[in-house]
């Protein structure tokens, strides 16, 4: 017989599928197309000249170098220890499973503000470590130290929580478990099998760990005392901007946080598309 396309037809009249894809339409444009272009043009009210007095302002130069620097460090760590956590709780049998899989998320329900009071109180001058570290002249709070804790912690579950559904699904293929009763080792089972099936997630958890990094704002601002040239990142650079009057240096400084949050969500694209091709060749499995 030959083979035939079944076309579904949802019940919603037309007027209904119209209305629904303009309010989703009009959603976005409120809530991003027009903020995004409301900056841009701010950006561009004086030209180039406030992209110029920006770039050649040292205290920009230091909040990009400071923000790149934290993303540098805070990304990989990041991603070895979202892989090894999630690698742990589908291969091993850990006691307390569930109440690490809701500590994980701890980051996403708690306000940054919070946790950058609870570093604070932690490592502060009067916080609990703050006598050992003032006896071993070692400072956190208002340094790098704090500033790369606050991005880690606000970072911490991007790459874990992608791993989690692809490590399940390799451990239960039988895969792993056919290649370890053949002799072969951990190493060769993870890079030979396990890590083709979890290369896009972890490459699309890197990303948004990476966005999330150079674009965190509160929690890092309670541990950096916001002193610029210092410790200022350029989220924090662009509100100095603003509370200085600088409408359009902190539109032009905001415009380029933007173009990198861009660029990331363009770099998730292109590898959702390389995965879908890369899956659509792959030979079926019998």
């Amino acid at each position: 017989m030959p083979n035939r396309t079944i076309t579904r037809r949802t019940a919603e009249p037309a007027w209904v599928r119209r209305l629904l894809i303009a309010l989703a339409f009009l959603h976005v444009g409120l809530l991003v197309a027009l903020p995004f272009a409301s900056v841009v043009c701010q950006a561009f009210g004086e030209g180039l000249d406030a992209f110029r007095r920006l770039l050649a302002s040292p205290d920009t130069s230091s909040a990009i170098w400071l923000t790149v620097s934290l993303a540098l460090v805070a990304v990989p760590l990041n991603a070895l220890f979202g892989l090894a956590l999630a690698w742990g709780l589908t291969h091993l049998r850990l006691p307390g499973r569930r109440l690490i899989e809701t500590l994980l998320d701890l980051p996403f329900s708690i306000s940054p503000v919070v946790a950058g009071l609870l570093f604070i109180l932690l490592f502060g001058v009067n916080g609990y470590l703050g006598p050992f570290l003032r006896a071993h002249h070692l400072r956190v709070i208002f340094a790098y130290p704090g500033l790369l804790l606050a991005t880690l912690f606000v970072t911490m579950p991007f790459v874990a929580r992608e791993l989690l559904p692809l490590l399940e699904a390799s451990a239960l293929s039988g895969e792993e478990e056919a290649a370890r009763l053949l002799g072969a080792g951990w190493w060769r089972i993870f890079w030979r099998i396990t890590f083709p099936e979890i290369r896009w997630g972890l490459l699309y958890g890197t990303i948004l760990c990476g966005a999330r990094a150079m674009g965190e704002f509160g929690a890092v601002a309670v541990v950096s005392g916001c002193i610029r040239g210092r410790t200022n990142t350029l989220p924090l650079h662009i509100e100095a901007l603003f509370q200085d009057g600088d409408l359009h240096a902190a539109s032009a400084a905001a415009s380029l946080l933007a173009i990198i949050g861009l660029v990331s969500l363009v770099c998730r694209l292109a590898s959702a598309r390389l995965h879908a091709l890369a899956a659509a060749q792959r030979p079926p499995t019998t």
